[in-house]
């Protein structure tokens, strides 16, 4: 069995939808489809799920959002014209929308997650309906009825283990089973979504669960490149690399995958294959767990780069003789609810490294406080405009000057180093930059590793 998931691109319209299905059949295997919500027909169009966002902005507002779920509908409707379907599906997902609003939660954040869901939901239920109606024997499977339990976290939940053994089961159908991504149901049964991208989470998890041959995700590149191509013109593309490698670069602003992609495949050997749905006979990239290749021909496989860092810099005289004093500076993290990235540190001091999305003002400004009054520091110093470059590649074990070619060429092109961290399997090494200076430290990197 193999479970495909497919991004928004690849379900934006019609012909796109056409183009699944006919990939879907293309190989009887695949058994499991996990489909987003409709993306961006062209650039200057609006993706279903901000679409959504919009409506649940509208109607905490003004208990109203009559135009805006009437936009979503359309978009819903336009795709299901197209496809020569009846009117049925599109009474069922206007339905759908006006019961969430009915049902509102009086949580902000659950009702945020109540509307999002509903994306990839009726989308699932919409190539669902259009599978049977070509003759296919697909269905839709509702996720809270197969057992995807998540934890009760608005917008950034992570699933439960028991949600496995329940999902395992769908292994047990013939049909192709038509899979709504990003979304599942806490234990008390409320709607709870992934963070934003978390459809490939889902398809992730479902391949562990069913102990898939291969989990492959389509979207609408042919490969994994080894920079951003909206950064570096025309840049190599990747054929194969580890999870390891993978990590390192989703954390660092791959958009590729979502950074939480990997964890339920690794830990069950499974391999994925990142493939075009507009392109399907390319080969694509292939993730694996560990790659006995020895030509490497780059000891540097990729480069990334991830804006939205905040750097707390401190600073007290004879640290190092302070027994305790890290885990209880950790521990003020720990209480205001905010989860650290990096500790970069020397003999009188430590940097933490923290996400501006998951860090308040409120919440620094009483980290803060609690570190003065409770570490008795010298003094913090805090950067929130930082950015984090990553170079990532096994190939960098065995070889000599990395660091000094890396930071050599930040040199050369006047990018202040901040800071640079390396990991203790020598796989990546990370360099603190300004963000303005992100996109140049990216073209920097890869023209001296892959030249001009």
């Amino acid at each position: 069995m193999k479970v495909i998931k497919f991004g928004g691109s690849s379900l934006a319209d019609a012909n796109q939808i056409k183009k699944v299905c006919d990939i879907v059949l293309a190989d009887p295997s695949r058994r499991i489809v996990v489909v987003s919500a409709p993306g961006k027909r062209f650039s200057e169009d609006e993706k279903v799920t901000d679409m959504l966002i919009k409506v649940a902005d509208t109607y905490t507002q003004k208990c109203e959002a009559i135009n805006e779920v009437n936009a979503v509908v359309a978009r819903y409707e336009s795709i299901a014209k197209d496809l020569n379907m009846g009117i049925s599906i599109v009474e069922e997902i206007k339905k759908d929308l006006n019961d969430r609003l009915i049902n509102r939660p009086k949580s902000n954040a659950k009702f945020m997650d109540l509307m999002k869901a509903a994306g990839e939901d009726n989308s699932a239920k919409l190539v669902a309906a259009y599978m049977k109606q070509i003759g296919i024997n697909a269905e839709y499977i509702n996720p809270k009825e197969a057992g995807m339990i998540l934890s009760d976290e608005s917008g950034n939940a992570r699933v439960l283990p028991k949600s496995y053994e329940k999902l395992a089961k769908l292994a047990n159908r013939e049909t192709i089973m038509v899979f709504p991504g990003f979304f599942g149901y806490s234990e008390a049964g409320e709607v709870v979504t992934f963070s934003r991208g978390g459809s490939d989470v889902t398809g992730s998890v479902l391949a562990a669960a069913v102990d898939a041959e291969v989990y492959e995700n389509y979207t609408d590149v042919d490969s994994v490149f080894a920079a951003n191509p909206k950064i570096v013109n025309n840049p190599q593309p990747i054929p194969l690399f580890t999870y390891e490698e993978m990590r390192e670069l989703s954390y660092a602003g791959f958009s590729v995958l979502h950074e939480e992609t990997l964890e339920p495949v690794y830990r069950k050997g499974i391999k994925v294959n990142i493939r075009n749905t507009n392109n399907p006979s390319a080969p694509g990239t292939l993730i694996v767990p560990q790659s006995d290749n020895p030509e490497i021909t780059s000891p540097v496989v990729g480069i990334a780069a991830e804006k939205g860092f905040i750097t707390i810099h401190v600073e007290k005289y004879m640290m190092n003789r302070e027994i305790g004093f890290g885990r209880r500076m950790l521990q003020i993290l720990e209480e205001e609810g905010v989860s650290y990235e990096h500790t970069p540190s020397g003999i009188d001091s430590i940097s933490i490294i923290v996400k501006k999305k998951n860090c308040s003002r409120e919440q620094m400004k009483n980290i803060i406080q609690k570190m003065y009054s409770q570490l008795d520091v010298d003094s913090i110093k805090v950067d929130d405009s930082q950015a984090i470059l990553m170079i990532v590649g096994r190939g960098m074990t065995n070889t000599i000057g990395i660091a000094s070619r890396a930071t050599t060429a930040l040199t050369k092109d006047n990018i202040n180093i901040k800071m640079i961290n390396q990991g203790s399997s020598e796989v990546s090494i990370m360099f603190g930059v300004a963000e303005q200076e992100a996109d140049k430290a990216v073209i920097s990197m890869y023209k001296e590793f892959f030249g001009e």
